[in-house]
C-alpha cells in the first residue's frame, strides 16, 4: 500500500456515517470522508422518534423545537468523526432521503407517535399517507427538503460548525467543514440553500468568536446539473458526483429494480456489466468529464471528486484519473482497492 500511495495521483476517501466506521477507514488509509449521509444517523432509537416530531409538526416553531432535540446527536456524532479524522477532511451531506422513509408503518409506533404529540391516530396516518410519493426518488428529497423546510438545513449548519469549532480548539486539528446540498438541479435552488448555510454559519462563528474557514459545495447527480455545471460552479466550491443516482437518471433505471431485468441484457450482450457497479464511461462518464471542464472553466481550482460505489471500482477510478479528478470516496473496506487502483491508473496513464 506505501508503495501504491507513492505513484497515485488522486486522493482516496471514505463514504462514513458512524465514529466506528470512520475510525476503521483510517485505519485502512482513507485519507479523508467523502461522503457523510447524515440521515444514516437518524435512525437510532433515541432519534427517530424526534425526526418523526419534527416531520409531524405543524408550524415552524414545533419543527424547530423537534429540530432542536436533534441538534445534540447530530452535534456529538459529528465531534466524534472529527477527533477520529484528526484533522483530515470531511463532506457532510445534509438530509437526502424523502421523509417518508422516516415515518412508522408499524401500528403500535403510530399510535404511539400520536400521543406523544397529543394528535388522533387518525391525523398521524394522514400525514403519513401525503408523504408518499409515486416515485420517491425523484421527488421532494435532497435541497428540495431544504428550500421547503429551511429549519432542516439551519439545524444541520448548527451542529457541523459547532463541532468542528470545538474540536478544533480542544484537540489543535486543522479542520475546514466541507458542506454538501444534495441533488442540486439549478443554481438559484443551490444558492437559496447556500444562503441560509452562510447565515448559520457566520452565526456559529461570531457566538464561538472563531475564524474558522468552510467550503459549500453540492452533488452533481441529475443530468441538468451536469450540462449546467458552469452556472452551478458560480455557487459551489467542490463538486462531489454521485454516481449511483446519476447513472439512475441518466439510464432511467431503478437502481432497486434494474437487478430484475438486467441479466437478459448481458445475456443478450448489450451490457457487459451491471451500471451500478462499474460507471458507464460513454454515457455518465461523458457528463462528469463535461461537468470538470465546465465547472473549472468557471472556478479553476474547483475540487472535484465522485462518492458513489464506483469510487471504489478499478476500471471506473482509472477514468476518475483520466478526466481529472480530485479524489474517489468509497466504502471503508474498498479503499485499499482503490488506493492501488488509482497508483495502477497513474503508472497506466503517464
Amino acid at each position: 500500500m506505501a508503495w501504491a500511495d507513492q505513484f497515485r495521483k488522486l486522493s482516496v476517501r471514505t463514504n462514513a456515517d458512524t465514529p466506528a466506521d470512520t475510525l476503521n477507514a483510517v485505519r485502512l488509509g482513507a485519507e479523508g470522508i467523502g461522503l457523510c449521509r447524515t440521515e444514516h444517523m437518524f435512525f437510532g432509537e433515541d432519534r427517530i422518534p424526534k425526526i418523526r416530531k419534527m416531520i409531524l409538526s405543524k408550524t415552524v416553531e414545533q419543527r424547530e423545537a423537534a429540530l432542536a432535540e436533534l441538534l445534540q446527536f447530530q452535534k456529538a456524532d459529528f465531534k466524534a468523526m472529527y477527533e477520529a479524522l484528526e484533522g483530515r477532511p470531511m463532506t457532510v451531506r445534509y438530509l437526502d432521503p424523502p421523509l417518508h422513509e422516516f415515518v412508522p408503518t408499524d401500528p403500535e409506533d403510530i399510535a404511539a407517535l400520536a400521543k406523544d404529540m397529543n394528535l388522533t391516530v387518525e391525523e398521524v396516518k394522514a400525514t403519513c399517507d401525503s408523504l408518499h410519493e409515486f416515485n420517491p426518488m425523484m421527488g421532494h428529497r435532497g435541497c428540495r427538503l431544504a428550500v421547503t423546510y429551511p429549519e432542516i438545513a439551519k439545524m444541520q449548519t448548527r451542529a457541523v460548525m459547532e463541532a468542528a469549532i470545538e474540536v478544533a480548539e480542544e484537540k489543535g486539528y486543522d479542520i475546514v467543514p466541507e458542506i454538501m446540498i444534495p441533488l442540486v438541479g439549478e443554481k438559484k435552488e443551490l444558492k437559496f440553500v447556500k444562503d441560509v448555510v452562510v447565515e448559520v454559519a457566520e452565526q456559529v462563528k461570531k457566538e464561538k468568536n472563531s475564524d474558522m474557514q468552510y467550503h459549500i459545495g453540492t452533488m452533481i447527480e441529475i443530468p441538468r446539473a451536469a450540462l449546467t455545471a458552469d452556472k452551478i460552479a458560480e455557487e459551489a466550491e467542490f463538486f462531489s458526483f454521485g454516481t449511483n443516482d446519476l447513472t439512475q437518471m441518466t439510464f432511467g433505471f431503478s437502481r432497486d429494480d434494474a437487478g430484475k431485468f438486467l441479466d437478459s441484457y448481458y445475456k443478450a450482450k448489450i451490457y457487459e456489466s451491471d451500471p451500478f457497479a462499474r460507471l458507464d464511461q460513454e454515457g455518465v462518464g461523458q457528463l462528469v468529464k463535461m461537468a470538470v471542464e465546465k465547472g473549472r472553466a468557471t472556478r479553476p481550482n474547483l475540487k472535484c471528486g465522485i462518492c458513489g460505489e464506483h469510487g471504489g471500482d478499478p476500471s471506473s477510478v482509472e477514468f476518475c484519473h483520466k478526466v481529472g479528478l480530485n479524489y474517489v470516496s468509497c466504502s471503508p473496506f474498498r479503499v485499499p482497492i482503490a488506493r492501488l487502483a488509482a497508483a495502477q491508473a497513474a503508472l497506466n496513464n503517464k
